[in-house]
C-alpha cells in the first residue's frame, strides 16, 4: 500500500526553484501561485508588497480556529520562529522568506514550509499526547470538523489516547471496500504487535461518542485508533502524527485505487470473452459456384 506524502510537493518545488535562482544570482521574478491540498486547504505563494525578493507562503484552513483552541499558534511559533508574519488577508498563517538573505540551511527551511499544514494539524495531537504522558484525565474531548460533514475526535486517558475519524462514503460500493480495507488493518495487528488497535463501525458511532451529536446514517463510518504510550512517547510521536493525520485521505485513496483496479480487470476479462465469442462464431457456407467460363450459379442442396 502507498503512503501519501505529508508535505506539499508543489510548495517545496516552487520555493526550491526560487532559492536556487537566487543563489545563482538570477534576477528575481514575481510570483502568484495558489495550490489546493487535502481537507480544503489552500496555499498561496506570492510577493509581499510586490517586492520580488520577499516570498510569502500562506495557508487557509477552514477549521483553523478549532486548532487554535489546542495550541496551533504556539506550536507554529516554536517551529517557524522569525519566519512567521501577520497572516495574509483571507488566510490563517503566513511565513516569509527573503531571497536576499538566504539561510545556510535553506533546504531544511523549504521542507519545513512544505509541512505547514502538517504542523497546524499536529497541535491537537501534541496537546493530548502530553495529557496522556502526564497521566491526566477528564479533559474535554477535542472535536475538529476537518471536512464538511466529517469530524475527528481526540480524547486522552491515563494509559491511552483515542482518536476517532468519522467519514462519509459517497457510494454504496465504497462502504463494502472500506469494510474490507479496515479488516486488513485489523489483521495488521497480528503481523506487527506494535501497531495500534483499529476499530471500525458502520452507521452507528462507537461507544466513545455515545450521547454526543455524532452523525448516524447508512453512508457513515467511524474509524477508531487506540494509541498507547509506545505510540505517543517523545521518540515516536512525530511519526504517529505523520501517519494518523493523513489517515482519511489514505483510506479513500486506496478505495478509489481498488475500484480502478477492479474496473480495469473487468474490462480486460470482457475483452477476453469477446475474443472467445468471435472465435466460436461459425463460418457461413456459400452455395455459389463458378463455371470454367466464369459464370456464377447457386447450387441447390
Amino acid at each position: 500500500m502507498i503512503l501519501l506524502e505529508i508535505n506539499n510537493r508543489i510548495v517545496e518545488e516552487t520555493l526550491t526553484l526560487k532559492f536556487k535562482n537566487a543563489l545563482a544570482g538570477h534576477k528575481p521574478e514575481s510570483i502568484d501561485v495558489t495550490v489546493a491540498d487535502f481537507d480544503g486547504a489552500l496555499f498561496h505563494i506570492s510577493n509581499l508588497n510586490n517586492d520580488k525578493t520577499k516570498v510569502r507562503v500562506s495557508i487557509s484552513l477552514k477549521f483553523y480556529k478549532e486548532l487554535q483552541e489546542h495550541g496551533a499558534d504556539e506550536l507554529l511559533k516554536k517551529e517557524y520562529g522569525p519566519l512567521l508574519i501577520s497572516p495574509e488577508d483571507g488566510y490563517n498563517v503566513s511565513v516569509l522568506v527573503d531571497l536576499e538573505n538566504l539561510p545556510q540551511n535553506w533546504e531544511e527551511v523549504v521542507k519545513k514550509i512544505g509541512l505547514l499544514k502538517r504542523h497546524c494539524f499536529a497541535s491537537v495531537f501534541e496537546k493530548y499526547f502530553d495529557f496522556q504522558e502526564r497521566g491526566e484525565e477528564g479533559h474535554k474531548r477535542a472535536v475538529i470538523n476537518y471536512r464538511a460533514d466529517e469530524t475527528m475526535y481526540v480524547e486522552a486517558k491515563s494509559d491511552r489516547v483515542t482518536v476517532v475519524f468519522s467519514t462519509i462514503f459517497k457510494d454504496e460500493d465504497d462502504v463494502v471496500l472500506g469494510k474490507v480495507f479496515m479488516q486488513e488493518l485489523k489483521e495488521g495487528l497480528r503481523a506487527s504487535h506494535t501497531a495500534p488497535p483499529v476499530l471500525f463501525s458502520h452507521r452507528e458511532p462507537p461507544l466513545e461518542l455515545a450521547n454526543t451529536d455524532a452523525r448516524v446514517g447508512e453512508n457513515i463510518g467511524y474509524v477508531t485508533f487506540v494509541l498507547f504510550p509506545r505510540h505517543t512517547s517523545r521518540a515516536t510521536r512525530d511519526n504517529t502524527i505523520n501517519l494518523i493525520h493523513m489517515f482519511r485521505h489514505y483510506l479513500h485513496y486506496h478505495i478509489k485505487c481498488s475500484k480502478a483496479y477492479i474496473h480495469s480487470r473487468m474490462r480486460a476479462k470482457t475483452s477476453d470473452f469477446l475474443k472467445v465469442l468471435n472465435r466460436a462464431r461459425p463460418e457461413q457456407r456459400s452455395n455459389e459456384k463458378k463455371t470454367i467460363t466464369g459464370r456464377t450459379f447457386v447450387r441447390k442442396e
